[in-house]
């Protein structure tokens, strides 16, 4: 069978293991949620902007025609 000392060995390197892959999804979890907030402080926004610099320059080129410029 196995030998003792091998089998306290191949218990340590799968404690190891499991304790990388725990530390690797922590990681991917995190990365995952800066690329949410990312998107959400970055990219809506400037989907925002797509829809209110065209009302800005419509009400202020309104505005210069009324004023008569």
């Amino acid at each position: 069978m196995i030998d003792p000392e091998l089998a306290a060995k191949l218990d340590e390197i799968g404690a190891k293991a499991d304790k990388a892959y725990r530390a690797a999804e922590t990681v991917r979890k995190y990365l995952f949620w800066t690329g949410v907030v990312s998107i959400a402080l970055i990219v809506l926004p400037l989907l925002g902007l797509a829809f209110a610099i065209p009302q800005f320059i419509g009400s202020y080129t309104t505005t210069l025609q009324g004023a008569g410029l």
